[in-house]
């Protein structure tokens, strides 16, 4: 093990403008000394010295590269939940009159893919990617644009949605550091803190609602699916979310993107409430929600409606079943494909499955019921 001083460069020598206009690495004959510049690069816009420079490679090598034999995927895995644990320590300590739904809230705002976008844009840092797909140059351009036209209202999701890979740039970067320093989830913090301020607030958020992004962020991390589904009624656009194929609220608007906002917003309401009280408890509580429900001959009637819409017929699909052979319990969904997309419901458990493909074609009449479909 030998002896290393810690190598930080003084903070003196990285002027805001130095990180602002940090150049891509010329294209270069030999690969690695484009790699050694970018390497510097990050380095000097971490204000942070690798001691193994390996990991900062690995993090700026895309999948695309197939003569490397390493790239970002496994550090990007691992600095997504570095970030989630380092912001979840940073939002306990600085806001100790939240709730858990709201902590929620205000972690996934900050390391939404949207806000790990910017993040790596402000910085650059996408110059210093190794990759080799030929738009991918072009899709970062394009969101570039649409941010720097922005007015500074815009925090989150703008007029072009954020390319996934910029913000796996960051985890991997961040991914980079922490095995760096030892799985130091502090020190990790105290570096890499600066690249993301403005730090999102909870006044942010009370300003500046993200409910879409955070609606999805918010039950991606419970490991549950959201559907939203749109269509039109009269000049009106309607809005309504799904959590796990379950209805959990409406919006309305003459603007369908508002529509899908104030749809958003009344479910992250209910959600939250849920989260707040019954962390361990999302799945129960959800159902309570939802609640057993049954129509006599649901399947016949789905089938009518369907038709009377012209749309596909509904195709059914055993989803669970479990217990034992002579006590078995079945979950069934049924999809629908409309002008407008697939609709999805999962119905509730059942001893037969007819009896599950029953309820989830119930539950498919009163969603469309609820969400003014029919």
């Amino acid at each position: 093990m030998y002896h290393h001083h810690h190598h930080h460069l003084p903070t003196a020598s990285v002027t805001s403008t130095a990180i602002s206009t940090a150049e891509p690495p010329p294209p270069s004959r030999n690969k690695n000394s484009a790699m050694e510049a970018s390497i510097h690069a990050v380095e000097k816009i971490l204000n942070y010295s690798f001691k193994n420079k390996k990991l900062l490679e690995e993090a700026l090598t895309h999948s695309s590269c197939t003569d490397s034999v390493l790239n970002y995927q496994r550090l990007e895995f691992l600095g997504d939940s570095a970030l989630g644990h380092a912001f979840t320590n940073y939002v306990f300590l600085a806001f100790p009159s939240l709730d858990p739904g709201q902590l929620s809230l205000l972690r996934a705002a900050n390391i939404s893919t949207e806000k790990l976008a910017r993040v790596a844009l402000k910085h650059q840092l996408f110059g210093f990617l190794k990759h080799s797909v030929t738009n991918l140059d072009d899709k970062i351009r394009e969101f570039s644009d649409a941010v720097s036209q922005e007015d500074d209202a815009v925090a989150h999701g703008g007029a072009v949605k954020a390319p996934k890979v910029l913000a796996d740039i960051v985890e991997s970067v961040a991914a980079a550091v922490y095995v760096d320093v030892g799985f130091d989830l502090q020190r990790l913090w105290v570096i890499i803190r600066s690249l993301f301020e403005p730090i999102v607030t909870p006044e942010d958020l009370r300003q500046q609602p993200q409910p879409v992004t955070m609606l999805f962020e918010v039950c991606h991390k419970q490991g549950k699916e959201v559907d939203i589904i749109h269509w039109k009624k009269g000049v009106k656009s309607i809005a309504s979310v799904y959590v796990d194929g379950r209805f959990i609220a409406s919006g309305s608007s003459e603007q369908k993107d508002n529509a899908k906002i104030n749809a958003a917003k009344g479910a992250l309401h209910k959600l939250s409430h849920l989260l707040a009280s019954n962390v361990g408890h999302f799945d129960d509580a959800l159902k309570s929600i939802g609640g057993p429900f049954e129509i006599e001959e649901a399947k016949r009637k789905l089938h009518e409606l369907c038709g009377k819409n012209k749309w596909s017929k509904p195709t059914y699909c055993i989803e669970k079943d479990k217990g034992l052979p002579h006590e078995k319990k079945f979950e069934c969904s049924v999809q629908i494909a409309t002008g407008d997309g697939v609709l999805y419901m999962m119905g509730d458990e059942k001893m037969r499955i007819k009896d599950a493909e029953n309820s989830a074609a119930s539950l498919m009449i009163r969603a469309l019921q609820e969400s003014n479909y029919l």
